[in-house]
Formats: C-alpha cells, sequence, structure tokens
C-alpha cells in the first residue's frame, strides 16, 4: 500500500507534525523528545529525516536515520519510527523506512542499525546484528538488535555500537 504515501525529506514546516506523530505512536513524549534533541546534535544527518504523506497531505509517518558508530566506524542508526494512530497498518511507515532506507543507500551508507520488533524489521532485509558480531552496549534480546547491510562485498565493522548523546545510552 505504500504506494498512496508521498515520502520526502523532513522540512522546516514538518517539525510540529513530526512531533504530532510521535506523541501519537508512542505512551510517552521520550521519542518525540528524542527527534528534536538529534536535530541539534552532530549526528543528524540532513536528508535522512523522512516523512510519509498522505494524499490529502497528512504527515503520517516518520523514519529518521542518525549517524552512529560501531567500533569507531560510520553506521546509521535508523529510529524513531512512528506512524500516527489513525494511519497504522496502511503502508506509511514502511513507505517512510523504505525512502530513508534509499536516501542512505544513495549517500553510499552501508550499514543501518535498528533496535525493534523482529517480527517487523526483518521485511527491509534486517538480520540479527550478532551475524556480523555487532553489539549494542546495553542488554537487549539478540532478535531485536538487528542491521542491514547493503553491500555485503565491503567490509562490515564489527564490535560494540555508540549511538549518539541524545539517545542517552
Amino acid at each position: 500500500m505504500s504506494d498512496v504515501w508521498t515520502t520526502r525529506p523532513e522540512s522546516e514546516p514538518d517539525v510540529a507534525a513530526i512531533r504530532d506523530v510521535n506523541l501519537g505512536a508512542f505512551p510517552t513524549p521520550l521519542e518525540a523528545d528524542l527527534v528534536e534533541a538529534l536535530r541539534s546534535d552532530p549526528a543528524w544527518m540532513p536528508g535522512l529525516s523522512i516523512v510519509a504523506e498522505s494524499a490529502a497531505g497528512v504527515i503520517a509517518g516518520y523514519a529518521l536515520l542518525t549517524r552512529c558508530h560501531v567500533d569507531g566506524a560510520p553506521a546509521l542508526a535508523l529510529g524513531p519510527c512512528a506512524v500516527r494512530p489513525g494511519y497504522q497498518k496502511q503502508g506509511a511507515g514502511s513507505a517512510a523506512i523504505r525512502a530513508g532506507l534509499d536516501a542512505a543507500r544513495a549517500r553510499a551508507e552501508n550499514l543501518v542499525l535498528v533496535l525493534g520488533h523482529a517480527s517487523y524489521y526483518p521485511r527491509f532485509g534486517f538480520v540479527r546484528a550478532s551475524a556480523y558480531g555487532i553489539r549494542p552496549s546495553f542488554e537487549v534480546p539478540d532478535e531485536a538488535m538487528m542491521a542491514l547491510v547493503f553491500d555485503d562485498t565491503l567490509p562490515v565493522p564489527s564490535g560494540v555500537i555508540t549511538y549518539p548523546a541524545p539517545f542517552g545510552v
């Protein structure tokens, strides 16, 4: 159903709507606050904050990729990803994620990491990060920490993930 969504990088007028999407999708304001904190962090990468907009112009889905590192090597962290409650299960989130991953690939990024639902993210090509020897600095179920490598002929770093400071880990 993602063909009904227009995806694009966020622009200044989208900031309030992105906050609303995150506030509606999560039980606390932590994710919405995280997005705002990341906007002023060096990890922010213009063009990798993606909205999915309905035909009526409603920003319904959101996906963010920011710079992180694995044992000092650059990678991207996917998240937060969110969908406005009235638009869930209609493809808005998938559309935003796919557009973000396409933008990352176009920038010659090779590694994207996500901590999320093990039943959701494999549809985008994510596998257990532990298969590459990648792990977070905190305890999570192995199946929840996932990695996507765009070109497996290139070296993939292994080691501990260093997230941007606003993540607080």
